[in-house]
């Protein structure tokens, strides 16, 4: 199978199910914000060796290509016949407990910290800003069409997941916060 298609040289792609739309659709920008999203993850992977934060981050990266094929199948596509991953509720119920597990390893914050720390940490951060974006997104396209509810539901924890493993990389390298000062 070759990587181009050609099929993409007019500005249109293809959905699942065949439907052509242009690729600056809705679903199209939110399923690449999510590819992006994906991306950063993996430099943030390649900047941990090893540990139970780069597990759970690998677990997520799988997780963010069912969400890209949620995304990308219109509801109104029969998928009888080729069954498409949908994120489920289980999920965003795990990223959850990650949250409550990894937090406990961390002093409560009182005031905004920036963005900053180890390489990694701070990689972490800026995945997490970028995760917002693509919740941006996916609730654009929720508004104009009829998608997976937990979708954004999950990506609204992921978020709040990564703020916490920026948290947790930083402390366990033993990087200080830095607390944000009004100017």
């Amino acid at each position: 199978m070759k990587i181009y298609t050609k099929t993409g040289d007019t500005g249109e792609t293809g959905l699942y199910g065949g439907e052509r739309v242009p690729k600056d659709a809705p679903r199209v920008e939110a399923y690449g914000e999510v590819d992006e999203l994906n991306a950063c993850l993996g430099l943030a992977c390649a900047q941990l060796t090893a540990g139970d934060v780069l597990e759970c981050l690998h677990r997520i990266q799988a997780e963010l290509f069912d969400l890209g094929a949620d995304l990308a199948t219109p509801s109104r596509v029969a998928t009888s016949t080729k069954p498409i991953p949908r994120i489920r509720a289980e999920q965003t119920t795990r990223v959850e407990e990650w949250i409550d597990r990894y937090e406990a390893e961390l002093t409560p914050l009182t005031r905004f910290i920036l963005p900053s720390g180890s390489p990694a940490g701070t990689t972490l951060h800026f995945t997490r800003a970028v995760c917002r974006r693509a919740e941006r997104r996916v609730v654009t396209l929720s508004r104009r069409e009829e998608i997976n509810p937990e979708v954004v539901r999950y990506l609204n924890r992921l978020s709040d997941l990564l703020f916490v493993f920026a948290r947790v990389v930083n402390h366990r390298a033993r990087m200080p916060e830095t607390t944000w000062e009004p100017s």
